[in-house]
């Protein structure tokens, strides 16, 4: 099969004016819930979109580590080219690929840097493995082989073998702060539902948007 007639239906369902929270954070919170209970893949997994000091945007995907009213958290080392975009751009925009509900949900906000505590109290809950893999890897920086990496992380290992594993100065996260949502629902014929949330100062303005 070509490309071109790579296709199917979205019949998962609809999504309504009616049915539609007013608050965003309520719709994403029911929506998440279903994904989570639906037992799709990686439910958490958002991509994260950054423009940086050259003009150029960039995709990768992570994980989701928290959200409430205050936005989305993500974790991420400061050397990596999200952390350095951002320094210079605040604004991102996140994506979540529920596509075995016929569903995604696009965020758009400023990034802003998680308080010492609240980096520090995450750090301290990962797995051994993820906190000496911190320590390990430069990230988005070039290596030489995956022999390379391997063994920077048994050296890590071996350091801190006889204690708790601290929290690197280099690693952090950030707080996406929301100023914009869209809740796509896809839809028999190509006539998807999709509804625009825009920041009014303490509220928010909703629209329908043509698919």
């Amino acid at each position: 099969m070509s490309l071109k007639d790579n296709r199917r239906e979205y019949d998962y369902g609809t999504l309504s004016r009616d049915s539609l929270h007013n608050n965003p954070f309520t719709q994403f919170s029911l929506w998440m819930d279903q994904a989570i209970e639906a037992d799709i893949i990686d439910p958490t997994a958002m991509s994260v979109a950054t423009v940086g000091q050259s003009g150029k945007p960039w995709q990768r995907m992570v994980l989701l580590k928290g959200f409430d009213e205050r936005g989305f958290v993500f974790y991420t080392n400061l050397g990596s080219r999200k952390a350095t975009d951002i320094a210079v751009n605040p604004h991102v925009s996140l994506q979540f690929p529920w596509l075995q509900l016929d569903r995604q949900v696009i965020v758009g906000g400023r990034a802003e840097a998680l308080s010492a505590t609240e980096v520090s109290d995450y750090f301290n809950s990962r797995p051994l493995s993820s906190q000496l893999a911190a320590w390990a890897s430069e990230q988005s920086s070039p290596i030489a082989s995956r022999a390379v990496l391997e063994a920077q992380f048994e050296a890590i290992k071996q350091q801190f073998s006889l204690g708790e594993v601290p929290l690197p100065e280099f690693w952090s996260g950030f707080r996406v702060v929301p100023k914009e949502f869209e809740f796509w629902q896809g839809g028999e014929n190509r006539l998807h539902d999709r509804f625009y949330f825009q920041r009014q100062q303490d509220d928010w303005n909703i629209s329908r948007l043509s698919p």
